[in-house]
């Protein structure tokens, strides 16, 4: 059979499995086995296993779980909710002040927890109702918080960085770095967008609540030390004390005694939950990563990788075109599927194109990123949009969709940004670690 055609049955089958409802990895491997059998015969399933093991053995992954027990640690406390109020205080006479910590907290929480559900509950249990206490639009206290939730994915440390780069074989540490500049970027997006939104709604733009020195500056010991350790963990990776592993492991220590010192999280019972929900979320994303290896090994035996990648490559088009037809397909794939999956089901079969194409890898999973932030705030699944109609059920899903909407065009003018200035994800690795090539 021609691999093209193989190709696109096999896509059509992935898609009806794991519209089944059947977990992401179990329908990868069921996807995998099927069409082994089917073109290889019953002696490929003997490699499965091989496959599937060995794509776990990897010093690399330990990173994962370390820097979930990291963010679980902090979830676990009320570190959201100083943290939002610390901001609140400080940036009370800004304009649009409520929103832009709101932001603000969204952008630093995301970034110790690298949890996006996280991210939207911590802070928006206080930030939503405050800010429609304060008179701020419903749609713009619910879509900036949704949108503010997905930075965590970007900002480093970030799991899905982590992933993309162990999928792909690069440096994470590079990754981590390219992620700073276009997180700021978009957060600085949002909060433009919030302030003028509030503005021209009629909305209230400065809070009414006036704080003395003395209650913003006795907030700060209690999110200083969190925020003090994602600066020395990211000195550790880049300045070239420890790899990303190791600092990962001695990140997670130290946010587990900040949470049991500052925030008395002693209980076993309580210590108990960080531990077994990290075990979770970490087991769910290292079966993902190993079934996606056993999913690639099919795609690459049947020469259904390769033939995608050459008849992509020898297309007449502008690689520019060729960019614009890969976001759409990662935006509607990040529609349906979590980050992790798209990741590892897209980067076999595209770094090779994007290689060829003359595009840089790195910048390569910036854009990539923030498209699946996209899919994070936009039906039908829109994992953010459920968790803010959780918090606030008053609210409509469909008022909470149409706040979020601007923000995703503030994302889609980040990209186009970044295809017109690759620099914005490139010049900071460079300049940290040196040119890549």
């Amino acid at each position: 059979m021609d691999p093209l055609l193989l190709g696109t049955i096999v896509a059509l089958a992935t898609i009806v499995i794991l519209f089944s409802g059947i977990s992401v990895a179990m329908g990868l491997l069921l996807v995998s086995a099927v069409f082994l059998v089917i073109f290889d015969g019953l002696r490929s399933l003997e490699l499965m296993p091989e496959i599937f093991f060995g794509k776990l053995d990897s010093f690399a992954l330990l990173s994962i779980p370390m820097f979930i027990i990291m963010g679980a640690s902090i979830a676990s406390t009320r570190a959201g909710a100083d943290l939002y109020e610390a901001l609140e205080r400080w940036l009370t006479r800004v304009p649009g002040g409520l929103v832009v910590s709101n932001l603000g907290a969204c952008a630093l929480f995301s970034a110790m927890s690298g949890s996006s559900p996280a991210t939207c509950a911590a802070i928006g249990k206080m930030g939503i109702p405050e800010m429609r206490k304060r008179g701020y639009p419903e749609e713009i206290a619910t879509g900036s918080i949704a949108a503010g939730g997905t930075l965590g994915i970007l900002i480093p440390p970030s799991i899905t960085m982590i992933v993309y780069g162990i999928a792909t074989e690069t440096s994470i540490g590079r990754l981590f770095l390219a992620g700073v500049i276009p997180g700021l970027l978009l957060v600085g997006l949002f909060m433009a967008w919030s302030i003028y939104a509030t503005w021209r709604s009629g909305g209230r733009s400065t809070a009414q609540i006036s704080y003395s020195w003395r209650d913003r500056v006795e907030i700060l010991p209690r999110v200083l030390p969190f925020i003090a350790i994602i600066v020395g963990v990211l000195y550790a990776m880049y300045g070239g004390v420890a790899t990303p592993s190791e600092t990962a492991a001695v990140g997670a220590l130290l946010c587990l005694i900040v949470a049991m010192v500052i925030y008395r999280l002693l209980s076993p019972k309580s210590l108990w939950a960080v531990l077994r929900d990290s075990t979770k979320e970490s087991v769910m994303i290292l079966f993902i990563i190993a079934a996606a290896g056993v999913f690639s090994y099919m795609l690459s035996s049947l020469f259904i990788t390769q033939s995608i990648a050459a008849w992509i490559s020898d297309l007449e088009v502008n690689r520019w075109v060729l960019m614009a037809a890969i976001n759409v397909f990662l935006i509607v794939a990040g529609f349906f599927l979590p980050p992790v999956a798209v990741i590892l089901m897209a980067a076999p079969i595209l770094l090779p194109v994007i290689v060829s194409a003359g595009f840089d890898p790195i910048w390569f999973a910036v854009v990539l990123t923030i498209n699946m932030e996209i899919g994070l705030i936009s039906p039908p699944v829109g994992l953010n949009l459920y968790v803010i109609n959780g918090i606030a059920p008053d609210i409509s899903l469909k008022k909470i969709l149409t706040g979020s909407l601007p923000f995703v065009l503030c994302m889609l003018v980040a990209i186009l940004l970044l295809c017109l200035f690759p620099g914005l994800a490139t010049w900071l690795p460079n300049l940290v670690m040196g040119p890549a090539y």
